[in-house]
């Protein structure tokens, strides 16, 4: 009989210890539960612990853009005509450059001829020796800036290369002469005729006539 109660107690015990194992595995269920919604909910303004999944960014609108952005190849393209642009404008400089050096040695030599003209008829008596070679026409104001002035048109009517000094007066209206200008002509070949120009440095107004005073060829 000990024996039978003793083996009634046991399988009491058994039982016992089997429902408080079950029901301590389901509070542990519900805890883990329990501890995963508040994971999830967890942060917030309110301080709470827990790990907070911060969301995406969101790519910005395209419509807060103008425009669009340059491809590789239309850039190099602007690059190709920025750089086409400065060649050139290079290129003008220098176009411009020397053709002011062309006109200024052109202006030089056309002075140094026009003073040995000068100096050359200060020896000369009367009208010289080839004033039947040189004559005057006129040029169109627009062409001068407004100024008076003529051509002078030398010709070598003889068989070897010459040089010419011309002198011309320009007369006012009562026939005074107001000024008076040198022209020289170098190197003039047989038979060539060449046209340098007279320029009156006086103003436009009156009109005055310019004529041949002196012509040496030498």
């Amino acid at each position: 009989m000990g024996s039978g109660v003793s083996r009634g107690g046991r399988r009491l015990r058994l039982r016992r210890f089997r429902r408080f194992r079950s029901a301590s595995a389901a509070v542990a269920v519900l805890a883990t539960a329990g501890t995963l919604t508040l994971t999830a909910c967890g942060g917030g303004n309110n301080g709470g612990g827990g790990t907070t999944v911060s969301p995406r960014p969101t790519p910005p609108a395209t419509e807060s853009f103008t425009g669009t952005p340059p491809s590789p190849l239309s850039s190099a393209a602007s690059s190709a005509a920025a750089s086409a642009r400065a060649s050139a404008s290079a290129a003008a400089s220098s176009a411009s450059a020397r053709a002011d050096e062309f006109e200024a040695s052109v202006s030089a030599e056309s002075e140094r001829a026009n003073q040995e003209a000068h100096d050359r008829l200060a020896k000369v008596p009367g009208r010289g020796n080839a004033a039947s070679d040189v004559s005057l026409s006129g040029i169109p104001r627009a062409q001068v800036n407004n100024l008076q002035a003529a051509h002078v048109n030398i010709h070598n009517s003889t068989d070897k290369t010459a040089n010419f000094a011309v002198q011309v007066d320009f007369r006012d209206p009562n026939g005074k002469v107001v000024e008076t200008r040198y022209v020289g002509a170098q190197n003039v070949r047989p038979g060539q005729t060449v046209h340098p120009y007279a320029i009156s440095h006086q103003p436009p107004q009156p009109t005055l006539k310019p004529e041949v005073a002196k012509a040496e060829r030498y």
